[in-house]
C-alpha cells in the first residue's frame, strides 16, 4: 500500500477516495458501489480527475439510517 500523509487531529478528510471510504466503513469497494446504486450511500463527486465522496454527506447518511430513518432498501424488501 502506498504511503499517505499523516492526518493530524480527530477529523476525517473532507473528501475521500473509494479505497479510503471502503476501508473506513470496513467494506469492499464493490460494496461501496452497490450501496451507492441502492441509495444507501451518497453519490460521489468528481474533483479534477478524481472521484471522491464528501465525508460529511457519508456521515450524515449513516447517522440518518442509524437514527431510524427509513431504509429504502429494506422498505423495498418489505414490499416484495
Amino acid at each position: 500500500m502506498r504511503n499517505r500523509p499523516a492526518i493530524f487531529g480527530d477529523r476525517q478528510p473532507s473528501y475521500v477516495s473509494k479505497a479510503n471510504l471502503a476501508a473506513e466503513l470496513d467494506m469492499s469497494e464493490s460494496t461501496v458501489d452497490a450501496y451507492v446504486q441502492r441509495g444507501l450511500l451518497p453519490k460521489p463527486v468528481k474533483l479534477g480527475g478524481s472521484v471522491r465522496w464528501c465525508w460529511a454527506e457519508v456521515a450524515a447518511s449513516i447517522s440518518a439510517k442509524a437514527a431510524g430513518a427509513e431504509d429504502q432498501f429494506m422498505a423495498g424488501i418489505d414490499n416484495v
